[in-house]
């Protein structure tokens, strides 16, 4: 379901995050938000630099930004589905959860810069960016021995087919995402959403993958064709996840431009971890003030172990079992060429609800 934005939900947004801070742009007021990328370009009149040069003479790049926002957005949903924060973007509560530096917030800031990556990247070679394309390869050393191809001695390769031009697509999110909150300042707030952003970019830009096309006769291997491809975003936020459950407590050092791991015998985070400055709340009742809509309703399962489990879920607070019926599309089959046409079926669940 997708939510237009009205005056008052773009207004809402410009009070929420001042100096702008352009994630917030798609998070703060819809789930998930749909923006015209020229409203972002005319709207935001405090976007300036690198931000306003691309409004200008790249609109279109604006719209794969978006893009790549949104994709964050359904990310960011799916890995906290069964959390007690579960990534809503509802409004005042999100603008909360971005006004802290805690886990979630680097979550948010690592996915949604991934996304933008990964937008930009796909665009490029799907060909509908006229600033890039395919990846440039004269200059790639060959190939690597892939699983399930066979011995590369005395097998001829070429780099072809259309890689993924990532470079391009880092950078891009880099000049739109990495807009300082005040020009010429480094504070903690800053430093952390900076790295976050980066840990986000290099899930991407880190895990390119090699595919290669054999070409001879009858099945032979005698020339290898091979491009690079961008991981499946899936695998970008299962590994995001990954850095959110190990994210690192840091502090601001002396001089105001390092950050130190809080703890003892802590090695400092890498380029890709993800750190946060203060802890998360617990996420377990509402407060406007934390940005927690609480647990009360959500759906929980009563045999798990884990985060999804009704324990952990509800705060111990119970839970209570009811029954409903859904509709759900069944009996589909496909038709040539290319439709899929399903009927509708009624589903009894039992669901486990949190008090």
């Amino acid at each position: 379901m997708t939510i237009p934005l009205s005056r008052t939900q773009l207004a809402l947004f410009f009070i929420l995050l001042c100096p702008v801070n352009i994630i917030g742009l798609w998070w703060a007021v819809g789930s998930p938000l749909v923006m015209d990328p020229n409203s972002i370009c005319r709207k935001t009149k405090r976007l300036a630099g690198k931000q306003a040069e691309l409004c200008q003479t790249q609109p279109e790049i604006v719209n794969e930004v978006a893009k790549g926002a949104k994709l964050g957005v359904r990310e960011c949903q799916y890995q906290f589905r069964f959390r007690r924060w579960n990534c809503t973007s509802q409004n005042k509560y999100f603008g909360k959860i971005l006004q802290q530096d805690i886990r979630e917030t680097a979550f948010v800031y690592a996915i949604t810069a991934a996304g933008v990556t990964h937008a930009v990247t796909q665009a490029c070679s799907m060909g509908e960016l006229l600033q890039c394309g395919c990846e440039a390869t004269r200059s790639r050393g060959p190939p690597p021995r892939l699983a399930g191809v066979g011995p590369t001695e005395g097998v001829k390769w070429e780099w072809g087919g259309c890689g993924d031009d990532v470079e391009f697509g880092y950078e891009k999110s880099k000049q739109f995402m990495d807009a300082r909150r005040r020009k010429g300042k480094s504070d903690i707030r800053t430093l952390i959403d900076l790295h976050n952003n980066e840990a986000g970019r290099l899930a991407v830009k880190n895990y390119m993958r090699t595919e290669c096309k054999c070409h001879g006769l009858s099945g032979s291997c005698t020339l290898r064709t091979c491009w690079k491809k961008m991981p499946h975003f899936r695998e970008v936020g299962d590994r995001l996840l990954e850095r959110f459950n190990g994210a690192s407590k840091v502090m601001g050092g002396n001089d105001g431009k390092t950050l130190i791991p809080v703890g003892q015998n802590i090695k400092p985070p890498d380029k890709q971890d993800l750190i946060y400055s203060a802890e998360s709340p617990d996420f377990c009742l509402p407060n406007r003030k934390t940005g927690s809509l609480g647990t009360r309703g959500r759906m929980c399962n009563s045999t798990a172990l884990d985060v999804s489990g009704c324990d952990l879920l509800c705060c111990e607070r119970g839970h209570r079992d009811e029954t409903v019926v859904l509709e759900e599309n069944c009996l589909c089959r496909f038709h040539w060429c290319c439709v899929v046409q399903c009927k509708k079926c009624l589903v009894r669940k039992e669901l486990s609800l949190c008090h």
